[in-house]
């Protein structure tokens, strides 16, 4: 009876380890750490969500930024230089919260206004279509790691992609593609970001120090943002 206890106990632990010789503490506190960083990642798509919606939905915010290119330029280059003051003080509360909010806000506002240049009905499609393979790769990736598989082989190859993607971003403004190159620059874009969500929760499980909080829920909104940004380019391309 007892043996059969022991067994079954052991079972019940190896069937929540998130990868194959961690510890059961170690396991503890690992998934404690997951829970908070997607508690963070939750607040932050929450606040895109609002954010955007003000900006689509009340015309003065959305006819501002239209009607002003060097502000739009100015919240969509802000978020890189905030980088830089959130992975220093990711550990000083509250000026990591503070630094995390004005990040997630200027990029909600630009999220706002390529949505509200959309049809609505495209803007659902690529909401849809972004939760669907955002949770679907999520779930892959804790199933796979429980399986001892590792992903960090995917770094030097995504690092490639994503300046490789940035270098043809920056030469479209200057020489813009036809309709078919951009759904294409959005189809890769895509799967390259896909791909990075793979790689960043399989970091999220295995490699973020516990005091990476902030630095692990800015990498995981980035992917998700940058996801849905290239569906919804696909798409709208696609319908025009």
């Amino acid at each position: 009876m007892y043996g059969f206890t022991s067994v079954s106990s052991k079972g019940d632990i190896e069937e929540g380890t998130l990868y194959p010789g961690l510890g059961y503490g170690e396991n503890q506190l690992r998934w404690g750490f997951i829970r908070k960083v997607y508690g963070i990642l939750s607040a932050q798509i929450l606040l895109t969500t609002v954010v955007s919606s003000v900006t689509v939905l009340y015309s003065p915010v959305n006819e501002l930024l239209r009607g002003n290119p060097g502000l739009l330029l100015f919240f969509m280059f802000l978020p890189f230089i905030l980088l830089w003051p959130m992975y220093v003080y990711q550990q000083k509360h509250p000026l990591n919260l503070i630094f995390l909010g004005l990040f997630t806000v200027c990029l909600s506002l630009t999220v706002g206004v390529s949505c509200a240049n959309t049809d609505g009905k495209i803007v659902l499609e690529a909401l849809i279509l972004t939760s669907a393979v955002a949770s679907s790769l999520t779930a892959y990736t804790f199933w796979a790691s429980k399986r001892g598989k590792d992903f960090s082989y995917l770094g030097p190859i995504l690092f490639t992609s994503l300046i490789v993607l940035l270098l043809t971003g920056f030469i479209q403004m200057f020489f813009p593609l036809g309709s078919t190159s951009v759904a294409i620059y959005g189809g890769l874009s895509a799967i390259v970001f896909s791909a990075y969500i793979v790689y960043d929760t399989d970091n999220l499980i295995k490699r973020f120090t516990y005091d990476e909080y902030i630095w692990a829920s800015v990498t995981l909104y980035l992917d998700l943002l940058n996801l849905f940004l290239s569906i919804l380019r696909v798409l709208r391309q696609s319908d025009s």
